[in-house]
C-alpha cells in the first residue's frame, strides 16, 4: 500500500510538472485568443469573412498550437525566461497584453475610425477599401506583436519554430493591402496568372454542360460571361483575389516553411510541393466556377464569395502538411514491415541451411 501511495504521489507531481511547464507555452495563445474574442463580439461576422476578415485568426490559433505540438522536444531544450523579476520576463508579461490593448484601444476608443478616416482623406481610397484598413493594419500590428512575443520568449530558435504562423498574419495583411492600395486588379505581377485562371474555368464550366466565353477586360480584370440552357446568365470581371493569386502565395511560403523544417527526402518533398501546387491552383479554379454555378441557380453568390469561397483553399493548405505526415509515416511503417520480412526470411532461410546440414 505504501508503495502504491508513492507512486500515485510521484503520478500527480508529474502531471503538476507537465502542467507547469506547459502554461508558459500556451500564454502567448491565450493572448490572442482574448484578444479575438473580444472582436467577435464586437464584430461576430468579421470572423465568417475570409477575403478582407477574420476567418484567418482561428487558423492562425491552430497553426500555432500544430506548431508547438510539432517543436514540443525542441521547445524542452530552449533557453527559458531567466525569473520572474528580470527584465527579459517583464517584458514579455507586457507584450503578451499589448494584443489586448489594442483592440480595445481600437475599436472602443476611436483608434480604427482615425485609420479609415486617414486612408479616405489622405491616401484618397474609396469608401470600401478605407473601411478595409483597420483591418488590414490589424493584421500587421498582430504579426509583429507575434514576432516580439515569439523572440522574448525563445529568442530566434521560437521565430524558427512558429515561420508558419507568423507568416499567415504578415502574409495576409500585405495581400490585404495591397489590394486596397491597388484595387480591380492593378497589380500587375499578380494579375498576370488571371487569364489563365479564367481560360481554365470556362473549359470546366463547358465540360459541365454551360456556356462559358470570356468578354473584353473591365480595366485590368478580364470579363467571363457564363449562360445555362434556360438562357440565365451571370457575368463578373475577375481580379487577382477572385483568382486565388492570394491563396497559391499562402500555399508556397506554407509548404516551403514546412518542408525545410521536416527530415523528408529531397525527392520526396519536390513532388510534394508540385503536387500540392497543381491542386491549390485547381482548387481555385473550381471556386470561380462554383461562384458563377451559384449565381445561375438564383442562390447568394456573394455569401460564397465573400465567407465560403476561400476555405476550398485554406482548408487544403492547412490540411496537406498533416496529410503529408501521415503518408511519411505509412511509408516508414511500410519499409519497416519489408525490413522486418526479410529479416524473418532470412532467419527462415537460415534455420533451413542448418537443418539440411544437420539432418
Amino acid at each position: 500500500m505504501r508503495w502504491t501511495w508513492q507512486g500515485l504521489i510521484k503520478s500527480v507531481n508529474e502531471k503538476k510538472m507537465k502542467i507547469i511547464t506547459l502554461i508558459p507555452k500556451i500564454l502567448p495563445f491565450i493572448s490572442f485568443l482574448v484578444a479575438m474574442i473580444i472582436l467577435y463580439c464586437v464584430e461576430p461576422l468579421s470572423f465568417e469573412k475570409t477575403w478582407k476578415g477574420r476567418t484567418y485568426y482561428m487558423f492562425f490559433l491552430w497553426l500555432f498550437m500544430f506548431e508547438t505540438m510539432l517543436a514540443h522536444n525542441e521547445l524542452q531544450t530552449i533557453k527559458k525566461l531567466n525569473g520572474i523579476k528580470s527584465p527579459r520576463t517583464i517584458a514579455f508579461a507586457i507584450s503578451l497584453l499589448i494584443p489586448i490593448i489594442y483592440v480595445v484601444t481600437a475599436n472602443f476608443f476611436g483608434l480604427n475610425s482615425i485609420i479609415q478616416t486617414y486612408a479616405s482623406q489622405n491616401l484618397k481610397m474609396a469608401d470600401y477599401f478605407a473601411s478595409n484598413m483597420p483591418v488590414c493594419i490589424e493584421y500587421l500590428i498582430f504579426a509583429f506583436l507575434f514576432i516580439v512575443i515569439t523572440f522574448l520568449q525563445y529568442g530566434k530558435k521560437g521565430l524558427k519554430i512558429y515561420s508558419l504562423a507568423i507568416f499567415l498574419l504578415t502574409a495576409v495583411g500585405i495581400i490585404y493591402m495591397i489590394d486596397n492600395f491597388y484595387p480591380e486588379g492593378s497589380f500587375t505581377p499578380f494579375q498576370m496568372i488571371v487569364p489563365t485562371t479564367v481560360t481554365l474555368a470556362a473549359m470546366f464550366l463547358n465540360s459541365l454542360g454551360y456556356s462559358a466565353r470570356i468578354l473584353t477586360s473591365y480595366k485590368n480584370a478580364p470579363v467571363l460571361l457564363v449562360s445555362d440552357s434556360q438562357g440565365k446568365y451571370s457575368v463578373f470581371a475577375i481580379a487577382w483575389p477572385c483568382s486565388g493569386v492570394d491563396s497559391l502565395l499562402l500555399y508556397t511560403a506554407t509548404i516551403l516553411l514546412f518542408l525545410k523544417r521536416s527530415s523528408i527526402k529531397t525527392l520526396h518533398k519536390i513532388i510534394y510541393f508540385f503536387i500540392g501546387a497543381v491542386i491549390t491552383y485547381f482548387i481555385n479554379i473550381l471556386r470561380i466556377a462554383t461562384i458563377f454555378i451559384i449565381s445561375l441557380s438564383g442562390g447568394d453568390w456573394r455569401i460564397f464569395h465573400d465567407l465560403y469561397g476561400s476555405l476550398y483553399s485554406i482548408t487544403w493548405i492547412i490540411s496537406y502538411p498533416i496529410l503529408i505526415v501521415g503518408i511519411e509515416s505509412l511509408i516508414g511503417k511500410i519499409k519497416e514491415r519489408r525490413a522486418m520480412h526479410r529479416e524473418n526470411s532470412d532467419n527462415l532461410g537460415l534455420i533451413s541451411k542448418i537443418q539440411d546440414f544437420l539432418f
